[in-house]
């Protein structure tokens, strides 16, 4: 749409999580270096909090993909499930099959699975994203899977993800023996106006066009009516620069965010055409692509969210195959030196019955000449 007019290479105000886009502002960072402190220390409960659309799915996808490379990771999206489904789900993430529904054999295979991570130095982990809306009986159950550790190792870490709504229900007395194992735990704050430019510029420069292109008016409106918020940042960006190029706006400045400010009615209504009349823009253009926007990025937000989940699957099944393939090239070197030590065997045996042979040779011919040197003795006689 709006790319090759200014620049980009890609759209740099999409809403999908996408760790290459994370920028870390004062806060971000802050929760990041306390994740890494927990996933590296063995801290058996983590949990990150934060409002909608601070940028908790998109920093959890940065800390897997650049501390996670010796663990196995489960991730649970849907949480509206009993317990025996959560556990199921957990079981199915880190690619374990289930043949009945009996809890206490599941539990037992994932404690096998466990013990067998632990032997191979390698370690679990269990992202629940959503956990807010895991019922009492859910939340229980993932308490009770703190259990299975060993008497002085952590084999199973649990990261709980979240809206604010998480912490108010964890704050209940009925969750105290919960809490009391949370030992990790951060919220995610909004963005200050400042963090908001340098993100707004980030983002742009990230995609190849100019950091400069949102003039400060523009930055301080959507600042306003974002309230910080990274995701609903995006929106109003995405829809500016589409007005942007409707208009054939060089820069964006004040009056572009106050015309989709008002056309989205305030971030809740599908962008509208909504244009005044005084600007020279391409009518054409304008009224029949930003209808499409809010559309696209939600379907582009579910295609992401399913390519996420096949990457992490993928991703378990790589490690799944490198484990197997490694095992097997053991046996495979196992049985070759059992052949080298047979066939090694085998030679000394030939070389044995090789001496034998010639020794029996020999004395062979010794006897056929004795036999010989008898009958010419006889025949002078």
């Amino acid at each position: 749409m709006y790319e090759n007019y200014y620049g980009f290479r890609e759209r740099p105000f999409t809403i999908v999580p996408n760790p290459d886009y994370l920028y870390l502002s004062p806060v971000h960072q802050n929760a990041l270096t306390y994740l890494e402190y927990g996933l590296m220390e063995d801290i058996g409960f983590i949990l990150l909090t934060g409002d909608v659309g601070t940028g908790k799915t998109t920093l959890i996808r940065h800390v897997i993909t650049q501390f996670c490379g010796h663990m196995d990771v489960a991730v649970i999206f849907n949480t509206n499930v009993s317990a025996d489904q959560l556990v199921s789900l957990i079981l199915k993430s880190f690619g374990l099959s289930l043949e009945t529904n009996d809890k206490v054999h599941a539990l037992d295979i994932l404690y096998n699975f466990l013990i067998e991570k632990y032997a191979e130095n390698r370690r679990a982990l269990i992202i629940i994203d959503e956990a807010q809306n895991l019922s009492h009986e859910s939340m229980e159950e993932v308490r009770m899977l703190s259990n299975l550790q060993s008497d002085d190792h952590v084999l199973l870490q649990i990261m709980l993800v979240g809206q604010p709504e998480l912490k108010t229900k964890l704050s209940d007395p009925s969750f105290t023996s919960f809490t009391q194992r949370v030992a990790v735990k951060f919220h995610l704050s909004p963005l200050t106006r400042k963090e908001a430019g340098r993100y707004i510029a980030f983002r742009l420069e990230k995609a190849g066009g100019k950091p400069g292109l949102f003039e400060p008016e523009a930055v301080d409106m959507i600042y306003r009516e974002s309230r910080g918020i990274p995701r609903s940042i995006n929106l109003i960006c995405d829809a500016a620069l589409v007005y942007g190029f409707g208009y054939e706006f060089k820069t964006i400045d004040g009056s572009v965010i106050e015309q989709v400010i008002k056309d989205r009615g305030g971030l809740e209504v599908e962008i509208g055409p909504g244009v005044e009349e005084s600007h020279p823009l391409k009518t054409t253009q304008v009224k029949t692509e930003p209808e499409f926007v809010d559309r696209l990025s939600a379907l582009e937000a579910s295609v992401r969210k399913l390519q996420m989940q096949m990457e992490w699957q993928m991703g378990e099944l790589d490690r799944r195959a490198e484990g197997f393939q490694t095992d097997l090239i053991g046996r495979l070197n196992d049985l070759l030196l059992q052949e080298r030590k047979r066939t090694d065997r085998l030679l000394v045996e030939y070389s044995q019955l090789r001496v034998k042979y010639r020794a029996l040779l020999k004395q062979r011919l010794r006897d056929k000449k004795a036999r010989q040197n008898l009958l010419t003795i006889a025949e002078r006689r």
